[in-house]
């Protein structure tokens, strides 16, 4: 029966020796009520009556949820802000023997910060410069939390909410805004709509005056032109007209050379030509106009024949 009795004995202090650790877990072991050593994850073993775990926690990294704080900001406008710190255990000895309470002493220290850090900001400058606040409270947390073994990883504001007061006074003042940059925004619609029609009603009018000025440059040139052509073809016609009359008179002379009438025929021709001339000048815009008695024909032309004789003689 002793047997039995020393073998249990011995089989039940074999068990409560052995110690396993989860993997991401470690704890501290205490002997005889002072800090001996760590267990790491896996099997481990303890002497029974005289070592005890003291502590045991996970190193792997934790989410700390931080309530709601009221803050005061420089400007001294009352807001509520709320945050959350992703930390780990990095010394497992220090995290359990440096403070009391890790996670309340955590919490504590966060919301001292966030209300330091809200103090020296004014109320505008919390929602503009959020990431900024998020690394100065990092480096902040990381530095105080050294000394207890933790390492903060990562600090983020998730909400800033200001007073209701606050709130209504901000909407009207965005508002306010809103409708002066509308106001700025249609003026200087308005402006460039007046501008761009001024523009418009000058560059329209020297257009018009250049297509005038163009229209009598070529109405000149058109008429310079026709003047021209016309005066061309007046001499050309005259040029004809002159050669019709010298061939003429080849003609008739070649043709009467031997009769002795020749030259009065010449000169009939002649005092003709001197007729048709007379004829032109009177279709003239600029010709006055004479009335003569059919009766004084024959007279005229007798007249026109002496002249001829004269010239010819000359």
């Amino acid at each position: 029966m002793w047997g039995w009795l020393i073998a249990l004995v011995v089989g039940g202090g074999a068990v409560s020796s052995v110690k396993i650790i989860q993997q991401g877990n470690e704890a501290l072991i205490e002997r005889l009520g002072s800090y001996d050593r760590k267990l790491s994850p896996g099997l481990n073993f303890v002497l029974p009556g005289l070592d005890r775990v003291a502590f045991q926690e996970t190193i792997r990294e934790k989410v700390l949820d931080i309530p709601p704080q009221g803050c005061i900001t420089r400007d001294n406008v009352s807001i509520t802000v709320d945050a959350v710190v992703y930390w780990r255990i990095v010394d497992m000895e220090k995290a359990y023997y440096k403070v009391q309470n890790l996670q309340s002493a955590m919490v504590n220290l966060v919301l001292t910060q966030i209300r330091a850090e809200m103090g020296q900001l004014e109320l505008d400058e919390t929602f503009t410069a959020r990431s900024q606040i998020n690394e100065i409270l990092l480096r902040e947390l990381d530095t105080a939390t050294d000394p207890w073994g933790v390492k903060v990883t990562r600090v983020e504001l998730r909400d800033i909410v200001p007073s209701k007061a606050v709130q209504e006074s901000m909407e009207l003042q965005m508002s306010a805004e809103r409708r002066k940059r509308a106001a700025i925004l249609t003026s200087e619609g308005e402006r460039e709509a007046a501008v761009n029609s001024a523009r418009g009603k000058a560059e329209a009018q020297v257009l018009d005056a250049e297509a005038r000025q163009k229209a009598v440059i070529l109405a000149a040139e058109a008429e310079q032109k026709s003047i021209v052509l016309k005066a061309q073809a007046e001499r050309q016609q005259a040029v004809l007209k002159a050669q019709a009359t010298a061939e003429a008179i080849q003609i008739v002379t070649q043709a009467l050379k031997d009769d002795v009438r020749a030259a009065e025929a010449g000169k009939v021709l002649l005092a003709l030509g001197y007729l048709d001339m007379g004829k032109t000048v009177g279709q003239s815009g600029s010709s006055k106009v004479m009335f003569m008695d059919p009766r004084s024909i024959p007279a005229t032309l007798q007249g026109m024949l002496s002249i001829v004789d004269e010239n010819g003689k000359a």
